[in-house]
């Protein structure tokens, strides 16, 4: 019988390594074991908040190639892949944006999402077929996302996406260096974890923060947002067609809601067009065209001639 050949040693890697604060974790109270977590997962923050200049970096490298045209692709596997794709499928509801905007790619596909497919991320070419659907161009930007900073699919996709011209970048929980096919490397410092290399833990949270940052700062910058509003929402049922109403009512506090939802039904649900009809005084036709000369920016359309 041939023996198998030993996987790589990763002991030195900081979100694999033990927790000296949770050494008898299965020992302590509901209550401790709760406060624990509570009091481990304020290092998330500072983690994202140490890594603020590379994330600013990133983000904008990435609007100028989003605003002529290219794609964000997330790439992981595991807890790291469901993080990508949870927030690649949030963006069309917050932003009206296309779904193919940002994309989210997981190792072993959707049906990992819900069943581990584990074995699936030790191939480093496990995403050509993936890119090569999605048709990955010069003007695509990829975020390969591992926790640990060593998996076979996330780093091959970067060599996959460098050789396509993408931009590329690598978001991390544990210090490494930058990889040769690697533009951008964040490194999010989160420690070992309270149950030794579950990354779902404080890792997981941080890289959801990071993310969130990335997406809502990229659609804030392409004008998806006016001051704390999300006037590109889709109003798809009950909660956002109240909060769309809401909204329109903001900017017009005679306005009241039985006339807001008129006005959003006449717009078309689109919330812009409905603003500047009411702030404007414009029909559909004529808010849709203004809107469009100022590239889908509600500050710029509203502001004085």
């Amino acid at each position: 019988m041939t023996q198998s050949a030993l996987p790589p040693d990763r002991s030195h890697i900081a979100t694999e390594q033990r927790h000296p604060d949770s050494t008898n974790f299965d020992q302590l109270t509901t209550h401790q074991q709760v406060q624990l977590m509570v009091r481990d997962h304020a290092a998330v923050q500072t983690a994202v908040a140490d890594a603020a200049p590379t994330l600013v970096a990133f983000i904008d490298a990435l609007v100028e190639r989003t605003r002529s045209g290219g794609r964000l692709f997330y790439v992981g596997a595991g807890t790291s892949g469901r993080l990508g794709v949870l927030d690649a499928s949030e963006c069309p509801p917050t932003f009206c944006s296309d779904p193919n905007q940002v994309v989210g790619l997981i190792a072993g596909g959707d049906s990992a999402l819900r069943r581990s497919s584990e074995r699936r991320e030790d191939d480093p070419s496990g995403i050509a077929a993936e890119f090569e659907t999605h048709a990955l161009g010069a003007r695509d930007s990829v975020l390969a996302i591992a926790a640990g900073g060593t998996t076979p699919y996330a780093l091959g996709a970067l060599t996959i996406a460098k050789a396509a011209g993408a931009l590329t970048g690598l978001l991390v929980c544990s210090p490494r260096a930058k990889p040769r096919d690697c533009d951008h490397l964040i490194v999010l410092e989160t420690g070992p974890e309270l149950l030794t290399g579950s990354t779902r833990l404080k890792a997981g949270s941080a890289t959801k923060l990071a993310l969130n940052c990335i997406t809502t700062v990229l659609f804030a910058q392409l004008g998806k947002v006016h001051g704390n509003l999300m006037v590109d929402l889709a109003a798809t049922n009950d909660k956002l067609v109240d909060r769309a109403i809401r909204t329109l009512c903001s900017f017009d506090p005679a306005l009241d809601r039985s006339h807001a939802a008129e006005l959003l039904q006449e717009s078309g649900g689109v919330v812009k067009i409905a603003i500047l009809m009411r702030v404007r005084a414009m029909n559909r036709g004529d808010a849709q065209a203004h809107l469009a000369r100022f590239a889908g920016n509600l500050r710029s359309a509203l502001a004085p001639p």
